[in-house]
């Protein structure tokens, strides 16, 4: 489990918990889970030059993939996080 604070386009801001879990991916903002699960199951870029992963709940890299994608990822902290590949856009 890691922690991922970001801003939306609209600069509201969140700060969520990312739980390997299937079926509950994001814990803190429901803004954010609505977003991930929009995402479930589509391909995304891990980084700027892949690997393509299917989105899935248990997935940890791909659901900071989707956040990174879809908001302004501004800190990415916790055990998880080294487990997870971080890449800028």
């Amino acid at each position: 489990m890691f922690t991922v604070t970001g801003s939306f386009e609209d600069r509201a801001t969140y700060t969520v918990r990312i739980t390997g879990r299937v079926d509950r991916p994001v814990i803190g903002s429901h803004r954010a889970a609505a977003l991930v699960e929009l995402h479930i199951g589509e391909t995304i870029a891990l980084g700027p030059t892949g690997p393509m992963r299917a989105v899935a709940g248990d997935d940890g890299a791909s659901i900071l993939a989707v956040l990174r994608e879809y908001t302004d990822v501004i800190e990415v902290s916790g055990s998880g996080s080294r487990q997870v590949r971080v890449s800028e856009k």
